[in-house]
């Protein structure tokens, strides 16, 4: 499993009915893509507490091969046409879960990254995110989360979606969007994914 995310930052006064109008027209076009477990159509907005406007889709791909032809195929090609090539982050899976809420249709997401401190040992910080990840996951109204690693800045990144509005969500999940779509053609490899 492969996580994946770009954030497209807007500035204050963009119409973002804009951003849920491509959604709405042209999020269809992943319901099949192959290698992709899940993208998250994620938005958030100014007008609704967020220090920016922005979309930043998140995606969990199953096969690296899928990650590659979205990111070299005509999808992505667009977002570089309409808002410039913004960087893609992306982190190594460790884990995928669904959670007690994982029949409804997710409505917030929230991503938290933490930086592995100096001195603490990669294995070490991974079983505690992998831990941490596996008790979240079963919480009241958790639709689904992940929890993944990027070894070049060593950050751990925590993943979760969520069938409540952002209010209902706990305060300290890190990052809120709103869920404007989600794409899940190959949602069930995900399933209990764990890494190694």
């Amino acid at each position: 499993m492969h996580a994946m995310q770009y954030e497209i930052t807007l500035p204050a006064d963009h119409p973002m009915e804009i951003i849920r109008e491509r959604v709405a027209t042209r999020g269809h076009l992943l319901d099949d893509f192959p290698g992709l477990g899940l993208k998250a159509y994620l938005m958030r907005e100014q007008a609704d507490g967020s220090p920016v406007n922005q979309y930043a889709p998140f995606y969990l791909w199953t096969r690296p091969e899928g990650m590659h032809a979205f990111l070299w195929g005509p999808g992505f090609q667009g977002i570089v046409r309409d808002f410039g090539r913004p960087e893609v982050r992306h982190w190594a899976g460790l884990a995928y879960d669904e959670g007690p809420a994982a029949p409804h249709v997710p409505r917030t997401a929230t991503r938290r990254t933490l930086p592995v401190p100096r001195g603490v040992a990669p294995a070490e910080a991974v079983a505690g995110a992998l831990a941490r990840q596996a008790r979240e996951a079963r919480e009241e109204g958790v639709v689904a989360s992940a929890v993944a690693v990027d070894p070049r800045h060593w950050e751990l990144v925590h993943f979760t979606l969520w069938a409540a509005d952002g209010k209902d969500v706990p305060a300290d999940r890190g990052d809120r969007f709103q869920v404007l779509r989600l794409s899940a053609p190959e949602r069930s490899e995900l399933r209990g994914w764990r890494q190694g």
